[in-house]
């Protein structure tokens, strides 16, 4: 082979060598093929479950914060005994919405982030506290009644009598109070709760239904109707279900947050902003 000949060889693949590369980095220049860029971040699947008399339109807000906060979060809102449905016993919701979270449970190897509202999180509880492999990373309650309600509300059930005495006749003097889903609230499961990893309780003085508002941080009232807060409470001194557990791990975050009615929390941004999104991971 001729010296010329193997000069033209040589040059051959080195301007087809510096082609190449100025195509490549054209291509990557070029908006119309995008730009390299770093995998987009994975979030926790969340699942949402709505409150009383209510259904999954209720949660449209919430879910739209998240999707705005963390685009491609794997939202769930669970479409089950909703409007006068959710009047069943708790005893027959809990199961099927367990049911209804634990494919989507299969699927998150890394867990999952319940997020429910007022009655919602009894059903949450419920399914934590009796489904031994749950994969619950998070519990957002917000505004639940964790310890019960007390007596006279209209919003959760008109048509039960006003006073607190003919309520409490009703729902455990009564032999069908227990079908009714509010009655299940006044009072499980230790080792399944205490497979959590974070609760967040989220309520108010202004929340005008919860009764206590404390009760959605697991404060009740005693004989004399005062308030008696978590930490003094016997299910957390004695640590019935885990609850003394889990804030000895520093696992329980409460926010009390003024001037919120209870049919607003779920389309309130400012919660969402401060109390919510710092817990979807």
């Amino acid at each position: 082979m001729s010296s010329l000949l193997r000069f033209h060889q040589i040059c051959v693949v080195l301007i087809g060598t510096v082609i190449a590369a100025t195509l490549a980095r054209g291509i990557a220049r070029d908006p119309r093929y995008g730009r390299p860029s770093s995998p987009a971040p994975k979030y926790l699947p969340v699942i949402l479950v709505h409150g009383i008399f209510t259904g999954t339109s209720t949660l449209n807000d919430l879910v739209a914060f998240i999707k705005e906060a963390h685009p491609g979060t794997n939202i769930s809102n669970i479409p089950l005994f909703e409007d006068l449905d959710s009047l069943k016993p708790l005893w027959e919701q809990v199961p099927k919405f367990a049911a209804a979270m634990r494919p989507i449970m299969q699927q998150a190897p890394n867990g999952v982030i319940l997020l429910c509202f007022s009655q919602g999180g009894i059903m949450c509880r419920g399914v934590l506290e009796t489904m031994p492999d749950h994969n619950v990373h998070t519990f957002i309650a917000l505004s639940t009644p964790q310890m019960g309600q007390y007596g006279d509300t209209s919003y959760i059930l008109p048509a039960l009598p006003l006073l607190k005495e003919d309520v409490y006749k009703f729902c455990y003097l009564n032999p069908f109070g227990q079908d009714v889903s509010v009655c299940n609230y006044w009072n499980a499961w230790k080792e399944n709760f205490l497979r959590l990893k974070q609760l967040v309780m989220i309520g108010g003085p202004d929340d005008g239904v919860i009764t206590p508002w404390q009760s959605s941080h697991f404060g009740f009232y005693d004989a004399n109707e005062k308030v008696v807060e978590m930490k003094d409470q016997e299910v957390y001194k004695m640590d019935y279900f885990g609850l003394k557990t889990l804030d000895q791990r520093n696992a329980i975050k409460t926010y009390t947050i003024p001037g919120v009615k209870h049919t607003n929390w779920h389309g309130n941004k400012t919660v969402f902003d401060s109390c919510i999104k710092p817990w979807l991971i």
